[in-house]
């Protein structure tokens, strides 16, 4: 049944799991509508935003008008839309090709924003796009923008998560604009600075008088140990006994303490340790593990061991399922021989502890890494939120009971028939003996 919303209406195309969507969701907006072409990140979507319509369907193949409809907004107006469309070929870490094919969807994001008018919108992206021959590319994009009646505003700005209170070093291209006319919003003042030093030359000045951002202790210290529970080795929950946490800590564990959040109070047993299927790993990876100094980098495997003093690396998502399915290396816990879990990885990019990820370590990873740090997308909006001269007072008072559980254990296929999608829209995971004859 819906309600009257007097909350900004926002709309998060490519949403994945829902960091945008929940960072725009505590700065007091109402996310009506998530676009999300993977099944399985649809249902991990609609499991923790139950008053969200979740529309499982590429861009390429949407309209406004559609998008609209399908969400029950309706003629309603737009006050912002949102979303990280994937430029891999802009990426750091891969071949970074103007031309590249894959770009398109960046074309498809601009067309949607010009169907459905926001008052404003905000797209993320890799730190590539504004480096070299690209910055060619968001010339062009800028350029396109403003024709279709949006103001720009410039320079835009690479932000780190570490300087908004995230305990990780992940940096992030934010392009936001409005109708013109409208007040430009201004790009977030960094709040923090990355614990355990590593500031560049170029903003060590502007930074060094902000306190310290939580480090990847103050992420971990209170969480249980998930290898004390032979339960963790087939299922992702168990009840735990929880120790004392940090600040940052209590506020993922218990969002009233966050002052700066006004999402919808979720209902969760705090007891419950979540997202934490156990990996098993050979007596010679352990020892290995074991034998890294913190902060340093595993010659085998290439994993970093997790300084607890500074902040966590970049977490990254892997390769999909059509482009081999390998897991992104996962970083060591700091004191433990073996990698992090779903839900470590969760602190560490600002995810409150009732935030649930798909059941597999494999995709409950690829949801991560794949998605912009809540407090990060949260500093954002809160200044989106500021220029529509709409100021949140207090948290929503009714509590939303999350989607059902059996969304988090889905198989694709099973994903793909929920939404009414064809099996292959994602191309099925191939087992591990035929990924290594490929």
């Amino acid at each position: 049944m819906w309600r009257l919303f007097v909350r900004p209406i926002g709309i998060d195309l490519f949403a994945g799991a829902g960091g945008l969507s929940l960072g725009f969701d505590q700065a007091g907006f109402d996310v009506l509508a998530a676009v999300e072409i993977d099944p399985i990140h649809c249902a991990t979507h609609e499991y923790n935003f139950p008053n969200c319509k979740v529309i499982c369907k590429s861009v390429t193949e949407l309209t406004g008008e559609e998008i609209r409809s399908f969400s029950g907004i309706g003629d309603r107006e737009v006050d912002v839309v949102f979303g990280g469309p994937p430029c891999q070929g802009f990426s750091l870490i891969g071949k970074r090709v103007l031309d590249d094919p894959r770009n398109s969807l960046v074309f498809h994001f601009l067309r949607l924003i010009d169907e459905i008018k926001p008052k404003y919108f905000v797209m993320e992206n890799v730190k590539g796009m504004a480096i070299g021959k690209h910055k060619q590319f968001i010339t062009e994009l800028i350029s396109k923008f403003e024709y279709n009646g949006y103001d720009i505003v410039q320079p835009y700005q690479v932000l780190n998560a570490a300087c908004y209170g995230v305990p990780q070093n992940r940096e992030r291209l934010f392009l936001i604009g409005c109708r013109i006319g409208l007040p430009l919003p201004q790009y977030p003042q960094p709040i923090t600075k990355p614990a355990g030093g590593g500031l560049t030359k170029k903003i060590d000045k502007k930074l060094s008088q902000l306190p310290d951002s939580p480090n990847v202790w103050d992420a971990l210290q209170d969480l249980p140990e998930a290898d004390n529970y032979p339960q963790l080795n087939y299922q992702d929950s168990v009840q735990a006994k929880f120790t004392k946490a940090s600040k940052y800590g209590e506020k993922l564990r218990d969002c009233s303490l966050d002052n700066g959040d006004y999402s919808y109070p979720r209902q969760y047993d705090k007891k419950l340790l979540t997202s934490s299927l156990r990996t098993k790993h050979t007596l010679e990876s352990i020892q290995r593990f074991e034998a890294t100094l913190p902060g340093n980098t595993e010659p085998i495997s290439r994993f970093l061991k997790l300084d607890p003093n500074g902040v966590c690396n970049t977490l990254r998502a892997g390769t999909a399922s059509n482009h081999g399915a390998f897991t992104s290396p996962r970083p060591i816990h700091p004191f433990i021989p073996r990698c992090i879990t779903v839900r470590e990885a969760a602190r560490l990019h600002s995810y409150p502890d009732w935030f649930r990820f798909h059941a597999t370590k494999w995709h409950g990873f690829r949801q991560i890494g794949n998605s912009v740090p809540p407090l990060l997308a949260r500093a954002v909006a809160a200044e989106v939120i500021k220029a529509l001269d709409f100021k949140p007072v207090s948290k929503p008072t009714d509590s939303l009971e999350r989607g059902d559980l059996e969304l988090l254990s889905l198989k694709m296929a099973a994903a793909a028939n929920r939404y009414g999608v064809p099996a292959d829209t994602i191309s099925q995971r191939l087992p591990i003996r035929s990924r290594c004859l490929s």
